[in-house]
């Protein structure tokens, strides 16, 4: 077997990776605050730890995969401070709290597909369904030691760990209360949270609980670590999410987690870098977010912005331009026309010397930019029979997850952009009411319900694209 390399954050070195049980890889990964959509940013993680355990499946392991759902618990703040983000978005929208977690966890597990993100194998708890675990957690850390009680809530004590800010190399000790941990006059120390925060009197929530403490709810940061021990053990494999968890989120995962079990939490802590749109950070202060729905809205296909990501290491702040997802497309395009068009039906062998390549790229810290390349290169290499070029990138593609392996014509027409463009006045009745059933959705900023819709147009063979005019109908 060849060797498995990952670049490890908590020793910032490239190590080979052993697992804690032979054949087995045991993964969390951070998920989803189910209050919006998911941006294309936050996507990029998804996308990311999808490569990683495709990897792992590729070199032969079994893979027990972990995505949480936080559906409570997630201020506004890193510090404890301000709304929780799911009682903030029920507000936002006029709708009870439950609403607003189905209607995101769905939008979610729906982008998920789009990608060719297979979540069959992966649990997806959620923190609400494991409060009794979060208490029993706190609990324990209550009796150890390490939390004291503030008038809002109890606090993680972090003075009591050295090690506190192992990950990334935190400097805590300079750490100064700011603009990314506000003041609160009642922490021992900044870089103190909460692991149960109480309920505001003056305020009604409708997601609390009793607890030993008092009526009120969980810290955003303990609902991991009990959510990973009950599912994954005290000790896991790998740890993921973006650069922007380390700081805080994840360094107090490691505390709480290593204060109640004594022992390391995770081997090898992994962090994709930030998706950047026209060379400025995504921020919806500026208006410049977006999501998935405004790719497939401009004609895009989301195995496009797949493909694009891979074009890029995870680790590399990567610049999201409209042109380069134009690029992307018009590649994977190809790629399909080929697969389809000129490598016919019949599989034929691996080919060793590119299969072994590959295989190098991906074991050596997902180098996903290599292996695209090596792609195109058998592509281009007319000395490979068709027959063993189709079962080569096929073989790739269990990594890439390109959709090679079901891909057809109508799928090569919908990358193309080029199905037959359709007037509205002429479109059949009955494909004439979603329509605009779809644009009144539109106007009334009914996404969810405008997403539907598409998906019912495509399922009887016709694609939507909104234009400053109207929507553009072509027959897929």
């Amino acid at each position: 077997m060849k060797p498995i390399l990952l670049q490890n954050t908590l020793n910032n070195k490239k190590e080979e990776f052993t697992p804690r049980r032979d054949g087995v890889v045991s993964m969390y990964n951070c998920g989803p605050t189910v209050y919006n959509y998911a941006h294309i940013g936050n996507l990029r993680a998804y996308i990311f730890a999808d490569v990683l355990k495709r990897m792992f499946a590729y070199n032969d392991y079994d893979i027990k995969q972990v995505i949480n759902i936080t559906d409570v618990g997630h201020l506004t703040s890193d510090a404890d401070e301000g709304e929780d983000k799911i009682e903030s978005g029920a507000k936002r929208e006029g709708v009870k709290v439950q609403k607003i977690i189905k209607q995101y966890t769905d939008a979610f597990m729906d982008d998920m597909k789009k990608l060719n993100i297979d979540i069959k194998e992966i649990e997806f708890p959620k923190a609400t369904e494991h409060i009794p675990e979060q208490i029993a957690f706190i609990q324990t850390l209550d009796e150890k030691g390490y939390t004291y009680k503030t008038s809002d809530g109890i606090y993680f004590d972090t003075s009591l760990r050295e090690d506190y800010g192992k990950l990334g190399n935190i400097d805590t000790k300079g750490l100064e209360e700011g603009a990314r941990i506000e003041k609160n006059k009642e922490k021992k120390n900044p870089t103190d949270f909460a692991l149960w925060k109480f309920s505001d009197p003056k305020e009604q929530r409708e997601q609390e609980w009793d607890s030993p403490w008092g009526v009120g709810f969980p810290g955003w940061h303990i609902e991991c670590s009990a959510m990973s021990r009950k599912l994954l053990g005290n000790q896991i494999d790998v740890h993921t999410g973006g650069v922007d968890h380390i700081p805080v989120h994840h360094n107090n995962e490691i505390a709480q987690t290593e204060s109640v079990t004594g022992k390391q939490f995770v081997n090898y802590w992994m962090h994709n870098e930030h998706l950047m749109i026209e060379g400025q950070k995504i921020s919806k202060s500026i208006g410049n977010t977006v999501y998935l729905r405004n790719i497939e809205d401009r004609g895009f296909s989301p195995l496009s912005f797949r493909y694009w990501l891979l074009t890029s290491h995870y680790r590399t702040q990567t610049n999201f331009t409209w042109e380069a997802l134009e690029g992307a497309q018009t590649a994977l395009f190809k790629l399909h026309k080929h697969f389809v068009e000129e490598y016919g039906t019949k599989n034929g062998e691996v080919n060793q010397e590119y299969g072994n390549k590959f295989h190098e790229f991906i074991n050596d810290d997902l180098d996903t930019p290599k292996a695209i390349a090596l792609l195109w290169d058998l592509v281009k290499d007319e000395s490979i029979p068709k027959e063993d070029k189709r079962s080569t990138l096929l073989s790739f593609d269990k990594v890439l997850g390109l959709g090679l392996d079901h891909s057809n014509k109508k799928l090569v027409t919908l990358l193309s952009g080029k199905g037959e463009k359709l007037e509205i006045g002429k479109l059949p009745k009955t494909i004439k009411a979603l329509v605009d059933e779809r644009e009144k959705a539109r106007k009334d900023k009914d996404f969810e319900k405008a997403d539907e819709l598409r998906d019912k147009l495509k399922e009887k063979g016709y694609e939507i694209e909104d234009k400053e005019d109207g929507p553009e109908v072509h027959k897929i």
